[in-house]
């Protein structure tokens, strides 16, 4: 078998897999338009059609389908041991695309990029900084990172740090106008800084507990923003009040500039996960940043 064929197939399982010409392109790091004229090559060699595609649908022919039967399995095994010989190497050699939040970006991966990029130094390390729920498979990234509880059930999940806590916080001054909230039902009198997600365009209810009680409260405000930097500056400048990570707002807790009430019905938040979809190879390249990220 030639060497253009092991690409075209690579090409041909990528495309079926994902039933994607975006998806697969994202994959294989390729364009789509190199990913269809590599189809199209491969398809004009063998005499028959693989796949039958319009704008929106990709769909195996029976010819296709039993040409992926037969020849993903062999991909995959060949995947797996040129990884399985990589482990053999002094250092690990490889490419990670990681999607992370803000937050997370700034609290673990920024403290590390400088110890990781000189302990690996083999290892390319793409980091995309993004709040909102990527589909890592569908955009080609290896891995992502997300707070525990938004975690979806098919991927593999490394813990990468402890529980994060909420602060319900305001300014001196907007407390002084408007009082100071004694409970969750007291919430509903008061201007609340909404945050709208940056992925399903919901407006998040503040999620409240406080023992076996827990509280869902969607208050009304003057406000709906989807950064943390623009929450933080309203509420300092006395505009409502925000439901944030109290990492987030630790210094002006510190200075005063912000005040925290009902700290004890801020609930835990299962913390940051390093995840992975279940049915891929880690790779050593990958192996090697979760140890980084994991490491104390």
């Amino acid at each position: 078998m030639a060497l253009n064929d092991h690409a075209e197939l690579a090409v041909f399982i990528a495309i079926a897999e994902e039933r994607s010409f975006r998806r697969a392109a994202a994959r294989l790091r390729l364009t789509p338009s190199t990913l269809s004229h590599s189809l199209r090559s491969l398809e004009d060699r063998l005499g028959v059609r693989l796949l039958n595609r319009t704008t929106r649908t990709v769909a195996l022919t029976e010819a296709g389908a039993d040409l992926l039967a037969d020849v993903a399995p062999a991909f995959r095994a060949v995947a797996g041991a040129l990884e399985r010989v990589n482990a053999f190497r002094d250092m690990p050699r490889g490419t990670v695309r990681l999607t992370v939040p803000r937050l997370a970006g700034t609290m673990l991966v920024a403290p590390r990029l400088a110890t990781f990029a000189l302990s690996y130094p083999d290892v390319k390390l793409e980091v995309s900084v993004n709040d909102a729920f990527v589909d890592i498979v569908k955009e080609g990234f290896d891995a992502g990172i997300r707070l525990g509880e938004s975690l979806a059930h098919d991927m593999v999940a490394v813990r990468i740090d402890g529980d994060l806590h909420g602060a319900i916080v305001g300014s001196p001054d907007y407390f002084e106008r408007h009082g100071i909230p004694s409970s969750p039902r007291d919430l509903h009198d008061h201007r609340l800084i909404n945050r709208r997600h940056t992925g399903s365009g919901a407006v998040h209810p503040w999620k409240l507990a406080k023992g076996p009680q827990e509280v869902s409260v969607s208050g009304e405000g003057q406000l709906i923003l989807n950064s943390d930097e623009l929450i933080t500056a309203a509420a300092r400048g006395g505009a409502g009040i925000a439901y944030m990570s109290a990492t987030d707002v630790a210094e002006d807790l510190a200075s005063g500039a912000l005040v925290s009430v009902l700290s004890d019905w801020c609930r835990p938040i299962a913390g940051w996960h390093l995840y992975h979809p279940e049915n891929r190879n880690v790779t050593a390249a990958l192996r090697a940043l979760i140890a980084s990220l994991t490491a104390a």
